[in-house]
């Protein structure tokens, strides 16, 4: 895409609001944030600062730091001789992601569950009881990771928080495209009724495992799923004419 073509696309995007100098960096970030989450920015579309300072009539730096916020929320990355980019949907590391988010969740949970209150129950209840009639599915990604967020809400550890809010974002980036076809259904509000039910009950060791059983079914659903994505693009392997 030639810079005159990127421009007129960011433009049509992001718009073009000038925010006050105070506001620059929460605006941009929020602006970026919800295009990438949405799919209005794709995987792989470069976020050029001095681009998006000119389009938000800004200094390059609230630029530079909504561009920071959103590499530590794992929603953009920067490459080498690109600069920042949309950072892709999980792929073929879906294990691995998921295997740190059992760590990081699981650890939130142990610190959060003593701590929550009923207004934080209600707050999860009110979650799951919306997932239950949603149809909508980039609702659904966003309900799910609200979910999550409000059981991990007392955590008191600020970097954890922002490890679990990572993965929690990619989750949700992930599904909001993927969903309709995966299947998950009924059981993913199954494990989320018990989760809360056993939060409520400040019962630790069983919410863990209810989690470690939770994520390890998600993950186990993304990578069935890619597997017969990568199998449907495979090329087919021309037959060979048998000899005359």
């Amino acid at each position: 895409m030639r810079k005159s073509e990127r421009e007129a696309f960011l433009y049509e995007v992001l718009g073009n609001e000038q925010p006050p100098a105070h506001l620059a960096r929460a605006v941009i970030e929020e602006k970026l944030r919800s295009a990438i989450l949405d799919g209005r920015l794709p995987s792989g579309t470069a976020l050029r600062q001095q681009e998006l300072a000119t389009l938000f009539g800004v200094s390059r730096m609230p630029v530079r730091e909504a561009l920071r916020q959103l590499e530590a929320q794992t929603l953009v990355r920067v490459e080498l001789h690109k600069g920042a980019v949309v950072a892709p949907l999980i792929t073929e590391d879906a294990v691995e992601a998921y295997a740190l988010r059992i760590l990081f969740e699981s650890e939130a949970l142990r610190l959060s569950v003593p701590l929550l209150d009923a207004e934080d129950f209600a707050k999860a209840r009110a979650c799951i009881e919306a997932l239950e009639e949603e149809t909508d599915y980039s609702r659904i990604g966003t309900l799910n990771r609200m979910f999550h967020m409000h059981l991990y809400a007392k955590a008191p550890n600020k970097r954890l928080m922002r490890l679990v809010e990572a993965g929690l974002n990619e989750e949700e980036r992930f599904l909001r495209f993927n969903l309709s076809s995966m299947g998950l259904g009924k059981l993913a509000q199954d494990d989320h009724w018990e989760m809360l039910q056993l939060a409520e009950a400040r019962d630790i060791d069983s919410i863990v495992a209810a989690l470690h059983n939770h994520l390890n079914r998600a993950v186990q659903a993304i990578t069935r799923y890619l597997a017969s994505k990568a199998a449907e693009t495979k090329p087919k392997r021309q037959r060979k004419k048998s000899p005359a």
